[in-house]
Formats: structure tokens, C-alpha cells, sequence
């Protein structure tokens, strides 16, 4: 059978190696020159090692893509303990690692964090409830944790996050979000590009075929056959973003079909990337900035958890946001996004920071909204055409999109097939 699958990030890459498995012709379209999507590298001069568009990591209990890398023979994936903390209204900064580190917190009283603290545990161990869709995560931890707790540790967290979405956002995010943390991170040697690179390597030895740099025109069918730019294939998957997918396949699905997807909602990542002399932040590699004083979303010390040496010796910061389209952010050039962080990260640092350089990167629809639409008309594997599936990141709900997913749904789509 012909296969074509849209897109060359790792669902994708995924999929097309068990089709191949299965003897079947594929192809692997991809717009960007590079592989990767989400998880795409890149390299300067003087680093060793690549470095992701958007920060990575995986967790312990990420078995999906752990067992698929054993599976290639991939076995340059490694872990640690890196630190992660939020910085609170008082610009400190306090680890939020171990139970200990919660009790500690100076903004709550004994009896908040004990109710806090018997809640996350609760959803720590809880399976997935049905109880998560019928409420939001506000009114999930207004009622569990109390209201003193949502303002001061999880209101401006889902403000950063979600916008003026942050109301609507199902309790079922929040569970999924406590209930896959694990304290070990894990990294691959060289960046994820080379796990990319090495399978598209494995690809190639299974004779798929991959077109960079590609741009897919239009999705057409003629009688049981799928036309992508006039090339002629059996089967289709598509693992593009839902709202590439409705456009383009405009003239093949009903219109109630897409219908359903216009009513999903997005939000877009943008990273900025210093490489400085000095780290931002002295030990902690994730911080969660729950305060509006500091109107950045996350930090991320990426050379606390990986060692500097691997790029040139310099540090490598992340900062990172979800925003509308819209956003002023979105359209500032990068040197003008760098003039508006630089006094807020004066604010939590010593350092008198010398950027050696910097770069900016957006990624459309990165964040779906997890509210009551989302939930009833997110994307399935089968679609109303025969022979036309979808695997895309949407899919994940209720966990964050993520590598470990990508390669689940790679390989659910390719059984199918």
C-alpha cells in the first residue's frame, strides 16, 4: 500500500517507520528543510551539542518514546534531578521539588497547604474521572485546595498560560499536569535532533521516502485514491496541526466535519533563547513565574540541567510564552523583544548578564484550550473519508503536547493501517 504522512515531526516519523515495518510505501511530507517539528534543533559554530527551538525534556515515565528508542537502537537518552521552583509577588524564587519544599512556602498557612498538599497527592495516585470534564480547574481548586491557595499559587499560572482562556480550562488539564510530573528529567545526548536525525536514518534504510522542504498545495481524492500535489496514494496520514488539515482538505471532508474543528481554539508559543556569560537563574532550571511583576510565562535555565560546555562554554536561557496571535509580542522584531525582557531579568538576577546572542522562535497553534468545545470536537485516528487518518498532537488531551505522546500516536495510527 501507498502511504503518504503529512508532516515529518515525530508522530510522523513514528508513523511512517511502522508502516514501513509493514512493507508498505511511504512518504513523508514535511514543509520545514529540517525534521522534527515541535522537537526541530538547532547548532551554532562553537556547540557541540543542538539545541531545541522550544525547551524539551522528558520524564521518567515517558515508556512510549523510551521503548521506541530501545526498539531502534537508540541509546543515548540519560536523566537527572534538575531543580524546578516558582517565583512568587515577592521576586523570590522557592523549590517546589518535594513536599518539604511546599511546606515551606511563606504566602500560605499550615492549614492551606495541608489541604493543598492532600489534593495533589489525591491526583498524584487518581485515575482519570469523568469528574475532571465537568468542571473547571478554577472551580476544581477553589473547591479542593481553597481560594486563597488558587490566588496566590495557580491564578497567575493559568493567566501566563491560557490568557482569557484561563477560566474555561478544564480540571482535567490540571489533573493530567500533577499526575505525569516526575522529579527526573530526561535529555538526549547531542539535543533531540539527534534522536530525530538518527531515525530518519533508520527511515531511509527502510526505503521511505522524505521530501523536505516541501510544501503540501492541496489534498484532493479521486475515487478511492488521495491526491497530495497529484501524487497518488492509498492511504493518508495526516499529522498536521487540525486548522492546516481543515484548510487544505477542504474539498474532502464534509463541511459538518470541519465544522467541528473550526471550533477549536489556539494559542501560539514564542521562545526567546539567550546565550549568556552568566546563567539568568544560579540553580534552578524550570521556574514557574507566578506573578504578574514578571510578564513572562516560564524560565528555563537549560545549562542547570545541561552542561554548558556542550555550547561553547556560554549559558543557554529560555524564556517562553503562549499568546494570541495578535499578541504585541508576536510582532516585535527580536532585538525590541529583548529590550522589553532586559528589566525584568535585572529583577532576578545578580548577574550582570552578557548576551553573547539570542534568538526567537514561534510556533503556531502550540496550545489547544482545553475547555468543553475542545473536549467535543477535537480530532479522532478515523476520519469520514476511507484511508484518511489524523495523528496529531491535539490527540495527547488530557496530557501537554510532548515528545513521549508524539511517538504514541505515531504508532497507534500505523496499527490502523
Amino acid at each position: 500500500m501507498k502511504v503518504a504522512v503529512l508532516g515529518g515531526g515525530l508522530t510522523g516519523l513514528t508513523a511512517a517507520y511502522y508502516l514501513a515495518k509493514k512493507n508498505n510505501q511511504v512518504t513523508i511530507f514535511e514543509k520545514s528543510p529540517v525534521l522534527g517539528g515541535l522537537a526541530i534543533g538547532f547548532k551554532q559554530p562553537n556547540w557541540n551539542w543542538h539545541l531545541e527551538k522550544a525547551y524539551h525534556h522528558l520524564f521518567s515515565n515517558d515508556d512510549d518514546i523510551i521503548n521506541f528508542a530501545e526498539e531502534i537502537g537508540f541509546d543515548r537518552i540519560f536523566f537527572e534531578s534538575p531543580e524546578t521552583a516558582s517565583l512568587f509577588d515577592d521576586l523570590k524564587i522557592y523549590p517546589m521539588d518535594t513536599p518539604i519544599d511546599f511546606l515551606k512556602l511563606p504566602s500560605l498557612g499550615v492549614f492551606d497547604k495541608l489541604r493543598a498538599g492532600s489534593t495533589l497527592a489525591f491526583l498524584k495516585v487518581s485515575p482519570f474521572l469523568l469528574t475532571f470534564e465537568r468542571q473547571t480547574s478554577e472551580q476544581f481548586i477553589k473547591k479542593t485546595m481553597g481560594n486563597r491557595v488558587w490566588k496566590r499559587l495557580w491564578q497567575e499560572l493559568f493567566r501566563k498560560k491560557f490568557g482569557n482562556y484561563a477560566g474555561i480550562i478544564l480540571a482535567s488539564f490540571i489533573w493530567a499536569r500533577i499526575n505525569k510530573r516526575t522529579k527526573n528529567l530526561g535529555y538526549v545526548e547531542g539535543g533531540f535532533q539527534t534522536f530525530i536525525d538518527y531515525l530518519a536514518n533508520r527511515l531511509k534504510s527502510l526505503r521511505v521516502n522524505v521530501l523536505t522542504d516541501y510544501e503540501i498545495k492541496n489534498i484532493k481524492k479521486r475515487g478511492e485514491k488521495h491526491l497530495i500535489n497529484n501524487h497518488v496514494f492509498d492511504a493518508v496520514v495526516s499529522t498536521l496541526p487540525t486548522p492546516v488539515l481543515s484548510r487544505l482538505a477542504d474539498d474532502i471532508f464534509p463541511a459538518e466535519f470541519l465544522q467541528k474543528f473550526r471550533k477549536l481554539k489556539y494559542l501560539h508559543a514564542l521562545t526567546l533563547i539567550l546565550e549568556t556569560k552568566e546563567p539568568v537563574l544560579e540553580k534552578t532550571y524550570w521556574l514557574n513565574v507566578s506573578s504578574p511583576r514578571i510578564p513572562v510565562m516560564a524560565i528555563v535555565q537549560h545549562t542547570n540541567f545541561i552542561d554548558k560546555k556542550n555550547y561553547g562554554g556560554n549559558h543557554i536561557c529560555y524564556l517562553g510564552w503562549y499568546l494570541k496571535r495578535e499578541d504585541k509580542l508576536m510582532r516585535m522584531a527580536d532585538k525590541d523583544l529583548l529590550s522589553f525582557v532586559r528589566p525584568y531579568l535585572k529583577k532576578l538576577t545578580a548577574n550582570e548578564l552578557q548576551i553573547k546572542n539570542y534568538f526567537t522562535f514561534k510556533g503556531p497553534f502550540a496550545q489547544p484550550i482545553f475547555d468543553n468545545d475542545f473536549v467535543k470536537n477535537k480530532p479522532d485516528f478515523i476520519t469520514p473519508v476511507k484511508n484518511f487518518y489524523v495523528a496529531n498532537l491535539d490527540m495527547t488531551y488530557p496530557y501537554d503536547r510532548g515528545t513521549n505522546y508524539a511517538v504514541k500516536l505515531g504508532k497507534q495510527v500505523a496499527g490502523m493501517i
